[in-house]
């Protein structure tokens, strides 16, 4: 091996990480401009249906393939992916339909729905990924950067930016939710890229984005509940309304939005028990 070749191997880990980064960021700027090109494609519904399609077929294809790793039997493999399936299919079937029906309006209840559907699934599911063992089993099997790669589709997040731009979307909502998310979606490849390397350093840069990632959503939650109609509301009043409960929005608060949260936690309890596997064979 020569000594420029060497050097060339040396740096291909960062040169991967940037070039995934450069992958991320033409990402966003496509979903940008697809969505300044047809301004009322957005708005039909039509994206929502096909990305929230594309990314449950995506999350579920990719469960059965982290569980082909595992050691478990068949049986076992189809049992855990079934517990996965049936809930998270059955939380979709039923948040859309009242999304489209409006049922997560702001005043349409008495009790406001639309929090019930972003908190109830992660207070549910957050204790079960944390500790069941076989979740454990099957993250120590996965590869680390699937779980991160897969939240570039936190780019579409964009479209709160392009909202505030069209003065449809209140800027104290738009700004914060809208940058977070696109620099989520924007950096998650890269991450991914850094993490899949098996470096200290790789774990630890997953480890602030899965931080940020979360930052950003509790950001978002807030910032949308306090600058929607309803009694939490302070912020744009007599302004634009953020339109958080309307549908084809609101499929990102009630299903999205915890949907990410849990791939954050799985995630961080994949690097910590990486990071804890490492430090017991240092």
């Amino acid at each position: 091996m020569t000594i420029a070749s060497a050097g060339r191997e040396a740096q291909d880990p960062h040169l991967t990480t940037f070039s995934l980064l450069l992958a991320g960021i033409a990402i966003g700027v496509a979903f940008m401009a697809i969505n300044v090109a047809f301004p009322g494609l957005a708005p039909t519904g039509i994206p929502t249906i096909l990305i929230r399609v594309a990314l449950h077929v995506l999350i579920l294809s990719g469960l059965w393939l982290g569980l082909a790793r595992t050691d478990f039997s068949p049986a076992r493999r189809l049992a855990i992916w079934l517990a996965f399936v049936v809930p998270f299919t059955l939380w979709l079937a039923i948040v859309w339909p009242l999304a489209l029906n409006g049922a997560f309006e702001p005043g349409l209840a008495g009790i406001p729905r639309l929090p019930i559907a972003i908190l109830g699934p992660v207070i549910v599911g957050a204790p079960l990924l944390m500790f069941s063992r076989s979740v454990g089993a099957l993250l120590d099997a996965m590869p680390a950067s699937w779980l991160i790669a897969l939240q570039v589709y936190r780019v579409f997040g964009g479209v709160f930016l392009l909202g505030w731009i069209n003065g449809l979307v209140p800027g104290v909502f738009a700004l914060p939710a809208g940058t977070g998310d696109m620099l989520t979606g924007l950096a998650a490849l890269s991450v991914a890229g850094a993490v899949a390397s098996g470096s200290a350093s790789g774990r630890r840069a997953a480890m602030m984005w899965n931080l940020f990632g979360l930052a950003d959503l509790t950001v978002a939650i807030t910032m949308g509940a306090l600058s929607s109609p309803g009694p939490l509301q302070i912020f744009n009043i007599g302004g634009p309304a953020s339109p958080i409960g309307s549908y084809p929005t609101v499929m990102i608060p009630a299903f999205a939005v915890p949907s990410s949260i849990l791939l954050h936690v799985l995630s961080i309890r994949q690097l910590m028990r990486r990071r804890e596997r490492a430090s017991l064979s240092a």
